[in-house]
């Protein structure tokens, strides 16, 4: 055999070598981090728990998601049968289920029903922490060395544990969409282009449009982010544009016909993973590594124009293919769920609602994605390590405008900031020890490592208002429960049938008993919602008519409910409100209460 043909090494055996290397110089810090974390979340947040569940309604309907699943619900088969009036197909997905599934299965070999559920519920949470510091060890090791990585270790665990996203319990899929918000930009700061680090970046792009849509819009920044570059840069960067547009289209392909069902395959839906999402991930992917591999040796401007091709072709399928996806489909929603509901969700809000509910609670939302974008932009001005700082202000930009209109992107923006916040204390505190008698550059090195921190800026709101909520929640301590097991456990002594009850109870009766509920905070159940919000806001006779429509055999009242105060306070007239004052209509039958519960549920009984 000749020397060439013995001394080449396949790719794949060059692949695995380079990652084994970058485990191996990562895992240490990574284990250490990510077991002290753990070790300090687990003992803190488990002892004393009231519930094994987050307090979020989604974690609790995941769990009745799962459990449906368990039960022999199909894996295409996302309909929840129990919600609404003729059950509410959900915009979730199974990526999230089956994990959880698993694990509920396996600790069922050793323990009974709902502990199986306890110690799952605990360990999935946590256990995602540890693909989070991961990613934030390469990020932080690849703009800056060992002293970087280490800094957005102890700054992202600080996040992690002020947060309740990877807490136990907390089972909804946007501690895993974090997760892979931080390895795509990881993998983006790859000075060497390995084509490793680009099929990642492809793999979670298309893994985390598969999982929750809300990630769309950073994917789509990071295709932008890819595109540009390979159009800067041609042949240099070929390989790399080639890897993420080649794995991005094959992956979200796969992703879509093992989680779509098949009769779901032309059907466009703006709120999951559908037809719409993945036409344009794979067309936008796979033209893209067309371009590369045919165009990188063309000049700056044919690439460019190459690219601006394909931006034209993504463009027009989305307006041929999914034209309702271009504006924001809860903009359909009716204007009473706008009013109602939509506008009291708090990761809803933008910015300008923020302010007017909880003016003290915006620094802490804001303030670190806006100092990051503002150190990205000083950095890019002075020409300093212009390519990373380049990227990491694009992603910060999209995220944080997305926080503006609505909260829920500001998570990925504080996560993020991390990075270029991570150099700047590296920087400043470089400076510092160089003039340790310099009171203000220490000074200033406190003041930003404390300011990088969100939950800083939250303690300082808090403080404002702690009299206030500290009263709150006193009042919210001593009030009955209204969904808790024992609160409504007189529903399991009933026969199966429908529950009109505000949306704030749909998900616990869901959850604790075999009940069908009229609504959820669901948006996909606007016929539920909207039926239930017309019982609680009309006039008794007429809330009869609604009741009686709806196939109601249970109402379930709860005056402390936050809906159902917002409605008796809107229509003093309305059922709700004269129930508050203790006037029960003739066809409403009280049942009796179960101890310290806070809910009354009452028989229909119409009137002939």
């Amino acid at each position: 055999m000749t020397g060439n043909s013995t001394s080449r090494t396949p790719p794949s055996v060059g692949w695995l070598a380079a990652a084994r290397k970058l485990l191996t110089r990562l895992w240490p810090s990574v284990f250490i981090y990510s077991a002290v974390l753990i070790a300090s979340i687990l003992p803190v947040k488990l002892i004393g728990a009231k519930d094994y569940v987050g307090p979020d309604n989604d974690d609790g309907m995941r769990l009745v998601e799962v459990r449906d699943f368990l039960s022999g619900q199909g894996w295409f088969d996302l309909m929840q049968y129990r919600l609404g009036v003729d059950g509410t197909p959900m915009h979730w997905s199974r990526l999230i289920d089956l994990p959880i599934a698993a694990l509920i299965k396996f600790f069922g070999l050793f323990f009974a029903g709902e502990q199986a559920e306890a110690v799952a519920l605990a360990i999935w949470p946590v256990s995602l922490i540890i693909p989070l510091m991961l990613a934030m060890a390469i990020a932080g090791r690849r703009i800056g060395g060992a002293p970087a990585m280490h800094i957005s270790l102890g700054m992202t665990a600080l996040g992690v544990w002020t947060t309740s996203r990877f807490m136990p319990g907390a089972i909804d899929h946007h501690n895993a969409q974090i997760g892979l918000v931080a390895m795509m930009t990881a993998m983006l700061l790859d000075e060497r282009h390995s084509i490793r680090s680009y099929v990642i970046a492809g793999l979670t792009a298309a893994l985390a449009i598969a999982i929750g849509v809300e990630t769309t819009p950073f994917v789509a920044a990071v295709c932008i982010v890819v595109a540009l570059h390979w159009a800067v840069e041609g042949q240099a960067f070929r390989n790399a544009a080639s890897a993420f547009g080649l794995t991005l289209a094959l992956a979200i392909s796969v992703l879509f016909f093992s989680t779509v069902a098949p009769h779901l395959y032309s059907t466009v839906t703006c709120d999951n993973f559908s037809l719409g999402f993945y036409s344009l991930a794979a067309i936008g992917g796979g033209l893209l590594a067309v371009a590369a591999t045919l165009a990188s040796r063309s000049s700056r401007t044919s690439r460019f124009v190459a690219l601006g091709g394909i931006g034209i072709a993504v463009a027009a399928s989305a307006v041929v293919i999914a034209p309702q996806c271009l504006h924001n489909p809860l903009d359909d929603l009716d204007p009473m769920l706008v009013k109602l509901w939509l506008n009291n969700i708090s990761e809803a809000r933008s910015v300008v609602a923020m302010i007017r509910a909880e003016p003290f609670g915006v620094g802490a939302l804001y303030a670190v994605g806006l100092l990051g974008i503002a150190v990205c932009a000083f950095r890019i001005l002075y020409r300093d390590r212009v390519r990373v700082h380049a990227i990491l202000l694009f992603l910060l930009v999209v995220c944080w405008g997305i926080g503006l209109m609505q909260v829920r992107g500001v998570p990925f923006a504080n996560l993020i900031a991390i990075l270029p916040l991570a150099l700047l204390v590296i920087d400043i505190r470089r400076i510092s020890n160089n003039d340790r008698e310099n009171v203000v550059i220490a000074f200033c090195y406190i003041m930003l490592v404390l300011a990088s921190v969100p939950a800083v800026w939250a303690v300082g709101g808090a403080l404002i208002e702690m009299q206030r909520q500290t009263q709150e929640a006193k009042e919210d301590e001593n009030k009955p429960s209204c969904r808790s097991r024992e609160a409504l456990a007189p529903l399991n002594a009933m026969p199966v049938g429908m529950v009109a009850a505000s949306s704030e109870l749909g998900v616990p009766i869901l959850r604790f008993t075999g009940q069908h509920v009229l609504t959820a905070p669901y948006h996909r159940n606007p016929q539920g919602m909207l039926t239930e919000m017309h019982i609680g806001l009309s006039e008794p006779k007429d809330a009869e008519a609604f009741l009686r429509g709806a196939g109601v055999s249970v109402l379930a009242f709860c005056p402390d409910d936050y809906p159902t105060m917002q409605f008796a306070k809107l229509k003093p007239d309305g059922l709700y409100s004269q129930l508050a004052k203790g006037n029960v209509p003739s066809y409403l039958q009280p049942l009796p209460k179960a101890e310290a519960s806070g809910v009354q549920f009452f028989l229909f009984k119409p009137e002939n």
